[in-house]
């Protein structure tokens, strides 16, 4: 488990930024824990992190990146399709990269679509 400043530095951003983050909703903010109050993040949150700011820096603006984390969390598999036919992200499951057209079952991931 993480405080703020590793979770920051593991990030490769400042605490601020990881407050503004989740004054915006796109990280969650943990509750405090019992060893003095100190809020304790994840490999999730992390993965999180990483994830907004590899979108920030592929051109995302901070509005489409709560989007794409909100289809993420809700599989809207109508958006998620749009968004995959417009190359934006490449939709997974289990792993394995899936058609846009084709029929999911079970949860998706959206990932950045590279390039």
């Amino acid at each position: 488990m993480l405080t703020i400043g590793k979770l920051a530095e593991a990030g490769g951003v400042g605490v601020e930024t990881i407050r503004y983050y989740q004054r915006r909703g796109l990280l969650a903010e943990p509750e405090r824990g019992y060893h003095g109050g100190v809020r304790r993040y994840g490999a999730q949150d992390v993965r999180r992190l990483r994830f907004i700011r590899s979108a920030q820096a592929a051109g995302f603006t901070l509005e489409q990146i709560g989007e794409l984390l909100a289809l993420d969390a809700r599989d809207d598999r109508p958006r998620a399709r749009a968004l995959a036919r417009e190359g934006a992200v490449q939709i997974t499951q289990g792993g394995d990269r899936l058609d846009p057209d084709g029929d999911w079952k079970g949860p998706i991931r959206i990932r950045l679509a590279p390039g």
